[in-house]
């Protein structure tokens, strides 16, 4: 199995490459979206879906975020199941998928690494994982799939018709904005 994360910056382009990785047949078991949960209140706050032709707007975060749920991921996918948590360094989260249950330990102060230690521990690099941690805490949203090689180049098409950020050039506005990376290692239990 092979690990792919794509970061987005706005958490409608991530809910819907969800969504579309869904409909490409991935399992939503082998998907996780984790996002920040001030930008996914204001994403789906702010959100005018189409619906049987007719638009609709909603006046609360948590009905809207029922119904972009409902239409983005069918009402049965990784979408229904979002849920919130807090991640120490990172803030408050909205979150669904195999991931979750790393962050959920992260949240209550197990031996973990966080949004970092997770990543980490699933494979991506932690240059990657360091940028994206960042990127999260600053509002964006993370979709992370766990496929057969089979499927890599597959499912990084669907990813990539979102605008994904480019994580390396991230890194690179962050820094020359005084942003350094994790000092600590965390890929390591901390005791």
């Amino acid at each position: 199995m092979r690990t792919i994360t794509r970061m987005y910056d706005d958490y409608t382009d991530a809910a819907r490459a969800v969504s579309d990785l869904e409909g490409a047949g991935i399992p939503h078991r082998e998907i996780s979206l984790v996002a920040n949960a001030d930008a996914h209140g204001r994403a789906t706050a702010d959100s005018t879906l189409r619906t049987d032709d007719r638009e609709t707007h909603s006046d609360t975060g948590a009905a809207t975020g029922a119904s972009v749920g409902a239409v983005l991921g069918g009402g049965a996918g990784l979408l229904a199941g979002i849920g919130a948590l807090a991640i120490p360094g990172v803030g408050p989260l909205v979150a669904a998928g195999w991931l979750v249950a790393t962050l959920a330990g992260a949240g209550a102060g197990a031996a973990s690494g966080g949004l970092i230690g997770a990543l980490t521990g699933a494979g991506v690099s932690k240059d990657e994982a360091d940028v994206y941690n960042e990127g999260v805490r600053r509002g964006g949203s993370l979709v992370t799939v766990r496929v057969e090689d089979a499927d890599v180049a597959r499912v990084e098409a669907v990813l990539d018709q979102r605008r994904p950020v480019d994580w390396q050039a991230r890194r690179v506005d962050y820094q020359s904005s005084g942003w350094t990376p994790s000092a600590m290692d965390e890929t390591r239990p901390r005791v």
